[in-house]
């Protein structure tokens, strides 16, 4: 009998306990829940961590305001939060942050019902305001701690990234949106020069080249009109240009003496003015023959100069090698303007008169750009194929401001025209998995959730999504890695926050 009373008397006891726990728990719930509140503007993210809000009770509240330019805090500002209901305001002034793009404020609301908190952000550059509806100030603390524990999401993969740690990295997100998204082709391309920025310099005689120093390699830059090496012919049995300089300066001498002695003829009548004509005629013929010879060749020897200012791409001979009049011997290239060419497949004709534009990625660095970031344009596409090369080109024209290298190969997506509405996100927003893709999608500033995705074609710049991710809602689109690394081993504790 004494057992039994004693396991009643055990039982009911660890029953209060219990009781008197789970109350204890649900009265922490109740009083220590936090309001995550985001907003946006055109220059800042402001995110808000406050107590809620009671009439009569002072609120504390943190704002972490980052500059939407780049990402990082807003360092310097003067911040006014201001709490309106109806006609009755409030505010707080911040002058300065507390700490690192953290501004803090207390607000004691003295109206209940619904309002909007707003934040006036003053910066050498001006002010703006970003403002939060739809605030509910209540009228006792057990209900508003109530409905904000309610309010915490149920998140799935969540992930804890704090504004202290996306400003420490490059980190950005974005809302997704529907965009044209048509067919891409993906194709391999070859950078090859312009003609206009690029010359092939010829020798004008038959010779032996020499080069003007031994620093007349690939890659060296040089100016217009710079010498760069000589053909000499001075030693030649044949076309000796000593020989020719000779012959040319005897008929000009010769030409000369005709040309006055029948000048003296042409007074008297004795010729006829054709005859002095076709002697004057031969005297300015040997004259230009002389001048060339002159201009151009100097004791046998040819002098070349390059015609334009850029960089020798390509020397065709060696030095002292014989050369013959018209063979190549150096070619020269501004690489300011470059050609794109493509190959594409016959299947693809008729969608070729629809390209919109290309993006254009360097395998080598892993860095894109689309036409548009290179001036460039469609030039042209091929009519026809042939049994040899049953490719049909595509010929683009861009500007070199990035350095691309002629000769080399480049990753080339090229978009055709479409009225087709996709949702679309930048690459740098996919992180791949064992073989899986994920987006992290924006819950609050400081919550993320690892959302695995089904991804579609890719332009090189962004990918179209099939299933994973819906229009308006916000994700990471760069640093996506960093907040994959960041996430715990352990489940994520939703009411988690800063002290405040």
């Amino acid at each position: 009998m004494r057992i039994i009373y004693f396991l009643l008397v055990l039982i009911t006891s660890v029953s209060i306990t219990s009781c008197s726990h789970k109350h204890d728990h649900e009265n922490d719930h109740s009083h220590d829940e936090i309001l995550s509140l985001t907003t946006y503007n055109e220059y800042f993210e402001v995110f808000v961590e406050a107590d809620p809000f009671v009439t009569g009770e002072e609120s504390s509240l943190i704002a972490h305001i980052t500059k939407l330019d780049n990402f990082k805090p807003l360092d310097s500002a003067e911040v006014t939060a201001t709490l309106t209901v109806g006609s009755n305001k409030i505010e707080h002034i911040a002058p300065s942050a507390t700490s690192e793009g953290e501004f803090h404020f207390n607000l004691t609301p003295n109206t209940i019902g619904k309002g909007d908190l707003s934040f006036n952000i003053s910066t050498n550059e001006g002010a703006s305001v970003a403002t939060i509806d739809d605030i509910t100030i209540y009228d006792n603390e057990h209900t508003a701690h109530e409905e904000a524990h309610d309010a915490i999401p149920e998140v799935v993969n969540g992930i804890a990234f704090t504004k202290g740690q996306s400003w420490k990295v490059g980190f950005a997100t974005e809302v997704v949106r529907r965009q044209e998204f048509g067919q891409v082709i993906k194709t391999t391309a070859q950078i090859q020069p312009s003609s206009g920025d690029e010359r092939i310099i010829t020798a004008m005689t038959d010779g032996v080249v020499i080069f003007q120093d031994n620093q007349t390699v690939p890659g060296r830059a040089v100016s217009s009109g710079q010498r760069l090496f000589y053909i000499d012919a001075s030693e030649m049995a044949d076309n000796n240009l000593s020989v020719k300089t000779l012959e040319a300066e005897s008929e000009y001498d010769r030409a000369k003496i005709e040309y006055e002695r029948k000048e003296k003829l042409a007074k008297d009548n004795i010729i006829s003015q054709s005859e002095l004509l076709q002697a004057k005629t031969e005297l300015a013929n040997a004259q230009a023959n002389v001048d060339n010879l002159n201009r151009n060749f100097t004791s046998g020897k040819q002098a070349v100069s390059s015609p334009l200012s850029g960089f020798v791409t390509d020397v065709l001979v060696q030095n002292g090698e014989f050369v013959s009049a018209g063979q190549p011997v150096l070619r020269v290239s501004q690489n300011k303007n470059l050609f794109i060419k493509a190959e594409l497949q016959p299947k693809y004709f008729n969608t070729l008169s629809n390209i919109s534009t290309a993006n254009i990625t360097i395998p080598a660095i892993n860095q894109s750009y689309s036409l548009e970031e290179l001036n460039g344009k469609v030039l042209s596409y091929g009519q026809s194929s042939n049994m040899n090369n049953p490719l049909i080109p595509v010929m683009f024209q861009v500007s070199n401001s990035a350095g691309l290298l002629p000769g080399s190969f480049v990753d080339m997506y090229i978009k055709i025209k479409s009225n087709n509405q996709e949702i679309s996100i930048p690459n740098t927003a996919i992180v791949e998995e064992m073989g899986a893709y994920f987006v992290m999608v924006q819950i609050t500033p400081e919550l993320f959730e690892k959302r695995a995705i089904v991804k579609g074609p890719t332009d090189g710049f962004s990918t179209l999504i099939v299933d994973g991710v819906s229009e308006n809602e916000r994700i990471v689109s760069k640093g996506a890695i960093f907040v994959k690394l960041a996430q715990a081993a352990g489940a994520l504790d939703p009411h988690a926050g800063h002290a405040h």
